[in-house]
């Protein structure tokens, strides 16, 4: 592959990359919680040596994924009623427990198992501010949830606090799925998290602003197909009025 076929190729990968990245997007329009995520784009550049490089051709740029970063504006709030439906409006994450760590999240679709400990929807258990599960014992009815995450039962009074903390690096946090995240380093407890009860954060996704996006993102990648095919066809041409000559 000649040059100009290596530099176009490394931007179609890019681009490639960048579409499937919009299509997260959009397919997650509507998961509570969910932030969108965009490309950073860079130039890796390749170091030409040897006395026969021409002038200004001594560096080669080509086009790198450099790394995903997420928006981390929050979503609307939408009222549920549920009880355990719960939401952030500012900073933090819930954390729950997996088979592989706890893993944090901003989608608050909550709800008790039989035994009383609270999940969330994959039945991951909601973890308090010491790290331990929630267990609602049985009598507990009419449970409400403060905004700093106390739980309550007329009944039998407080339960336990839902635990909100923030990473101490958001940007080196790892998707896992849609909703979860793998802090992938410390974390601390949210002073004031605002909890509210009832309500559910949406997605920040802007389907309309993602469908444009994904629209152009098809036509750069269009782009640079029909110029490597124009490459190669060019190429074949110069072979096939070489090889008779040479014949």
């Amino acid at each position: 592959m000649d040059l100009n076929s290596s530099v176009a190729a490394s931007r179609l990968v890019a681009q490639q990359r960048a579409m499937e990245v919009t299509a997260n997007n959009l397919a997650n329009a509507n998961t509570p919680g969910f932030k969108l995520q965009r490309m950073q784009f860079s130039d890796w550049l390749s170091r030409q040596r040897g006395e026969g490089v021409p002038p200004g051709g001594r560096t080669i740029a080509y086009t790198q994924d450099r790394a995903t970063w997420r928006d981390q504006q929050a979503g609307a709030l939408s009222q549920t009623g549920n009880t355990f439906d719960l939401a952030l409006p500012g900073d933090g994450y819930f954390t729950v427990s997996t088979p592989r760590g706890p893993r944090l999240t901003r989608d608050g679709r909550f709800g008790p198992m039989p035994d009383g400990t609270l999940t969330d929807t994959a039945a991951n258990p909601v973890l308090d501010t010491t790290g331990q599960p929630i267990r609602l014992p049985p009598d507990a009815l009419g449970v409400t949830v403060s905004p700093d995450g106390t739980l309550s039962s007329a009944a039998t009074g407080p339960l336990g606090r839902i635990g909100v903390v923030q990473p101490n690096d958001p940007a080196r946090m790892r998707p896992e799925g849609a909703t979860l995240l793998d802090a992938t380093g410390p974390t601390a407890p949210v002073a004031a998290p605002a909890i509210v009860q009832g309500a559910l954060e949406a997605s920040n996704v802007q389907p309309v602003l993602e469908l444009t996006k994904m629209m152009n993102d098809a036509r750069e990648f269009q782009f640079v197909s029909q110029f490597l095919q124009a490459e190669s066809d060019r190429q074949q041409s110069a072979i096939d009025k070489i090889l008779p000559a040479n014949g």
